[in-house]
C-alpha cells in the first residue's frame, strides 16, 4: 500500500472511494472516520451476499486426517454424515484399500468461490486503502488555532473569511517580487450563508482601505499566547503578517468592522489559485480588450478565456490593465474569476466525476490553512455539504462600499470606509436579507413565517408617554443603555423608561422586544421609533400588570440610538456587486 492509498494487489486507485449516492446524485467519500459511511468486510452490500461471498465468510474446515497404511482395519466412519453413509463408503474403503476420488467442482462452483473470495480481498483493500486516503486528505491540511473553535456546522448563519495571502515562500509561491515576503492579507471576502440556506453573499474587502486592528492574542509554537497590540489608521491588509499577526487578527479586525460574527476561516496562497484552477480544469474568463500587463504577465485578447495554472494567477493579480489600475478594479476581476468557478463545479461533472473530485479535494486540502473547528477532511466535507445548499442564482459578490481617502492630497492610495453605504449593507448581511430576487420555496416559507410575526406590528400605536420599557444592555458597547434611555426621553417622550444595566449571559447577537399581550400597542410604538424588524417582538402568553414594563435587550445589531436596527430591504444605490450566475461579465 502506497503513501497515497493505492493497493498494490489490487491497483486500488485513490479516486475509487468516491462511491456514487443515487440521493444526491453526486460522489461522496466513503471513509471509516468521522461518522463517515464506509463500505466494511462486516456490512457488505446486498449485491455482494451471494452464496459464494457468505461462504468464504466462513471459517476453514478442520483438516481431514490423512488415511492410515493399508487402510482397511484403521478404517474410521467420517462425522457429520448423515443415514450411516459414512460407515457403509468406510467399509467400501476397506475393501479397496484406497480412497475414493473427490468429485471435482463445476466451473459454477470454481467462479462462486473465486467471487466470494475476491469481494473479500478487495472489501479489506478497499477499506485499508479508505483509510489511508482519509489520512492523506488529513494530512494535507494545515491549521491554525485562532483561540476560537467553532463546530464544523452551526443552525444558524454562516460566516466563512476567506483569505488571499500574497506571501512569497513555500512551493508555487516565489518568482513574483519582494521573495520571503510573509504575505498579509491581500484578497479578502467574507461569505455569509443564510441561516436558511437560501442565499449567500461575498463581501470583498478592500486591502488598501484605511481601518482599525484590534488587539489579537496569537498562540505561540511553544503553547503560549501573545497579546499583540491593535493598530489605529492602519490599511486592512496589516491584519495579516504585519508584526507576527496571524489569520486570527484578520478575522477579529472583520468582525469588528461588519459587526458579523466570522465562523470559520480559509487562507490560501499563490499556488492554491494555480492548483484549483487546475484541478476543475480551467476557468472562464472574459475581457472586454486586450491585456498586456508586464507586471502580472497576463496577456490576453478581448473575448473569452479558459484560464488555469499559471494564467490563472495573472489573471487574478492584474490590475494596472484594468478599470481605474487599482485594488478596488482587480476585485471585479477577482469576482469574476470567483464567481466562474463556482460555476464550473456546480454546472460541469466536477462533482460527478470521481478522479476530478479526488483532484479537487487534494489540490484543495494541499492548497488551503484553516481553523481548527474545519480542520480534518471529514468536517470540511461536512461544511460544504451545508455550503452547496445555496442555489448558484442567489450568490451575490459585492465589494464594502468605499471612497478616496481625504487625508490624501490629489494622489489617492487609500480608500476609507462609505459609511452611509456600507452599514446599510452590513445590516442587510446581519438579518439575512437577499442582494438578489430569491423565489425559492424555502424563501416563500420563510415569507408566510414573517407575515405571521409581522401581523403583530398591525394595531394601535400607545402615546410615548404611557411606553414603559426597562432597557438591558447585550450590545457589547459600553453605555448603550444608558445612551438609549436618554433618546428615549428626551427625543421620543417616553419618560418612564429605565436603565436595567448589563443583560444576564453577556453579549447577544440580536435585540430583542419582550412584551405581554395587553402591552403591543406600547411594543408597536417602540418598534416604529426604533426601527425593529418584526422578529425582534417577542410576545408573550399571558398579559402583564397594569404598570409591568416590557424588556428591551440591545444585541450587536444595536448601532446606535436613533439608528434603525430593522435593515433597509434594497442594497444602497451604487454599489458594485456581481451575480454568481451572470455568464456576461467582461472585465474591462
Amino acid at each position: 500500500m502506497d503513501a497515497q492509498g493505492r493497493g498494490r494487489a489490487g491497483d486500488i486507485d485513490p479516486a475509487d472511494q468516491w462511491v456514487f449516492d443515487p440521493e444526491t446524485g453526486s460522489y461522496e467519500l466513503r471513509l471509516d472516520h468521522a461518522g463517515e459511511p464506509v463500505t466494511t468486510p462486516g456490512s457488505v452490500p446486498a449485491a455482494t451476499s451471494s452464496p459464494a461471498s457468505r461462504k468464504s465468510a466462513r471459517p476453514p474446515a478442520s483438516p481431514k486426517p490423512k488415511p492410515r497404511p493399508g487402510g482397511g482395519a484403521g478404517g474410521r466412519s467420517v462425522p457429520g454424515q448423515r443415514g450411516g453413509g459414512g460407515g457403509r463408503r468406510a467399509a467400501a474403503k476397506a475393501a479397496t484399500g484406497r480412497r475414493k476420488p473427490k468429485p471435482k467442482k463445476t466451473a459454477k462452483k470454481k467462479a462462486l468461490m473465486w467471487t466470494g473470495g475476491t469481494v473479500g480481498v478487495v472489501l479489506v483493500v478497499a477499506s485499508v486503502g479508505g483509510y489511508l486516503l482519509y489520512q492523506h486528505f488529513n494530512n494535507n491540511i494545515d491549521k491554525v488555532d485562532v483561540g476560537i473553535n467553532n463546530g464544523a456546522v452551526t443552525k444558524g448563519p454562516v460566516n466563512i473569511l476567506v483569505i488571499g495571502t500574497d506571501k512569497r515562500s513555500g512551493k508555487g509561491n516565489t518568482g513574483y517580487g519582494d521573495n520571503g515576503s510573509v504575505g498579509h492579507a491581500d484578497t479578502t471576502l467574507l461569505f455569509h450563508v443564510s441561516e436558511d440556506r437560501t442565499n449567500a453573499t461575498a463581501l470583498s474587502i478592500p486591502r488598501d482601505m484605511i481601518t482599525d486592528i484590534p488587539d489579537c492574542p496569537t498562540k505561540q509554537k511553544n503553547g503560549s499566547t501573545k497579546t499583540i497590540p491593535g493598530s489605529k489608521g492602519v490599511r486592512f491588509n496589516e491584519s495579516l503578517g504585519q508584526e507576527e499577526r496571524d489569520p486570527g487578527c484578520t478575522w477579529r479586525t472583520v468582525e469588528k468592522l461588519t459587526g458579523l460574527k466570522v465562523t470559520h476561516f480559509m487562507m490560501a496562497d499563490f499556488n492554491a489559485v494555480k492548483e484549483l484552477s487546475s484541478a476543475v480544469g480551467g476557468v472562464e474568463v472574459c475581457l472586454a480588450k486586450d491585456i498586456d500587463d508586464p507586471d502580472s504577465h497576463l496577456k490576453l485578447s478581448r473575448g473569452r478565456h479558459t484560464v488555469e495554472g499559471e494564467e490563472a494567477l495573472a489573471f487574478v493579480r492584474t490590475r494596472h490593465s484594468v478599470g481605474f489600475g487599482g485594488d478596488l478594479s482587480r476585485i471585479e476581476l477577482q469576482q469574476q474569476f470567483l464567481s466562474s468557478m463556482i460555476r464550473k463545479m456546480k454546472d460541469g461533472d466536477t462533482l460527478s466525476n470521481p478522479k476530478k473530485l479526488y483532484g479537487l479535494a487534494d489540490a484543495a486540502t494541499n492548497s488551503l490553512t484553516v481553523d481548527t473547528g474545519i480542520g480534518s477532511i471529514s468536517k470540511l466535507t461536512a461544511l460544504a455539504k451545508e455550503l452547496s445548499k445555496v442555489n448558484l442564482k442567489n450568490i451575490t459578490f459585492v465589494t464594502v462600499p468605499v471612497v478616496d481617502n481625504p487625508a490624501e492630497g490629489k494622489v489617492h492610495k487609500t480608500v476609507v470606509l462609505d459609511k452611509p453605504k456600507a452599514e446599510p449593507l452590513f445590516a442587510m448581511v446581519r438579518q439575512d436579507v437577499s442582494l438578489t430576487e430569491v423565489k425559492e420555496k424555502e424563501e416563500k416559507a420563510k415569507e408566510a413565517a414573517d407575515a405571521k410575526q409581522a401581523a403583530l406590528l398591525k394595531g394601535p400605536r400607545a402615546t410615548p408617554a404611557t411606553v414603559r420599557v426597562k432597557v438591558l444592555n447585550g450590545s457589547g458597547r459600553i453605555g448603550a443603555a444608558h445612551e438609549t434611555v436618554g433618546w428615549m426621553q428626551n427625543s421620543k417622550g417616553m419618560p418612564r423608561t429605565t436603565n436595567g444595566g448589563n443583560a444576564s449571559g453577556g453579549k447577544k447577537d440580536k435585540t430583542v422586544l419582550e412584551f405581554a399581550p395587553n402591552q403591543a400597542d406600547q411594543a408597536r410604538r417602540l418598534a416604529d421609533d426604533m426601527g425593529l424588524p418584526v422578529d425582534a417582538l417577542k410576545q408573550g402568553s399571558t398579559d402583564a400588570a397594569p404598570n409591568a414594563e416590557m424588556t428591551l435587550i440591545l444585541g450587536a445589531d444595536f448601532k446606535g440610538a436613533g439608528m434603525p436596527v430593522s435593515a433597509p430591504k434594497k442594497a444602497p444605490e451604487g454599489i458594485q456587486k456581481v451575480e454568481a450566475d451572470d455568464k456576461n461579465i467582461c472585465a474591462k
